[in-house]
């Protein structure tokens, strides 16, 4: 464990190393929540029919269904729901991931880096899977699911969990030095978003002074943009995807920057304070 070992075969050995160790990292970050993996999924699924579900009679009774975009108005839901989920998702697996000071760090060439990769792919893994059985039963069981532009909202989906993952990054940093203030600061992002997020209504229908209360935020982007892929008849005008993009890597950037320094100053003792 405390020797210095030289990898041989040059920079392919050392990326398929990597690469082997990032795989075996994702099965173990997705066993997490439970020791068979089909649990773990079915799990996933359930909760997220549940969130579906909660949404689509919340609509019915409250009489909003007039107010969503003309179609498949669970597909509505979903395309606000799947990418909430993925977002929120992608920042617990990688907040909750190995810190620095994880007795994991402590066997060679494991490291914090590849420990925030098979989080992020962890999760992202487990909500497109759940993703496409829910799609796949529903076009099964219930009606033709119809996308307009599949890959683009499929796009969006991964700038969800992209954002997600690098906001991750940040409180991940600043875990160690805040524990309390990261773990609040990150529930209230979570209920906020629940609102914020825009998952129950479309930019277009809300008034100049609504949407500057919800601009901030690119998950409000991704998911109306989302929107305007899935339906041929929605074309977003007051969100821009690209936005979202930016702030993830901006976001990405300072997260890497904020964990190498949490790195340099790692301490045994800070899992005490967790």
């Amino acid at each position: 464990m405390f020797q210095t070992s030289k990898t041989r075969g040059g920079k392919l050995v050392s990326a398929l190393t990597i690469l082997e160790l990032i795989y075996h990292s994702t099965v173990r970050s997705i066993r997490k929540t439970h020791n068979n993996a089909f649990a773990a999924i079915a799990i996933n699924v359930v909760q997220a029919v549940i969130f579906v579900m909660a949404f689509f009679g919340m609509f019915w009774l409250l009489g909003l269904r007039g107010a969503s975009i003309r179609g498949d108005f669970l597909l509505y839901i979903m395309s606000g729901v799947f990418l909430f989920l993925t977002h929120t998702k992608s920042l617990s697996a990688v907040l909750q991931s190995e810190g620095p000071a994880s007795p994991m760090m402590q066997h060679a060439p494991m490291n914090t880096v590849i420990a925030i990769t098979s989080a992020a792919v962890g999760a992202l893994y487990i909500q497109v899977l759940s993703l496409g059985l829910i799609l796949y039963g529903y076009h099964l069981a219930v009606k033709p699911v119809v996308i307009d532009q599949p890959v683009p909202a499929f796009a969006m989906l991964l700038i969800a969990w992209f954002t997600g993952v690098a906001l991750g990054m940040v409180l991940l940093a600043l875990k160690p030095w805040f524990p309390q203030a990261v773990s609040i600061f990150s529930s209230i992002y979570q209920r906020v978003n629940m609102i914020a997020s825009g998952k129950m209504f479309v930019a277009n229908s809300l008034p100049g002074f609504m949407l500057v209360m919800f601009d901030w935020n690119p998950l409000f982007h991704v998911i109306d943009q989302s929107r305007g892929f899935v339906f041929i008849n929605y074309n977003p005008r007051y969100t821009d995807w690209e936005y979202a993009m930016w702030v993830g890597i901006v976001l990405v950037m300072i997260g890497l920057m904020g964990e190498f320094h949490t790195r340099r100053h790692a301490s045994l003792s800070w899992s005490a304070r967790r």
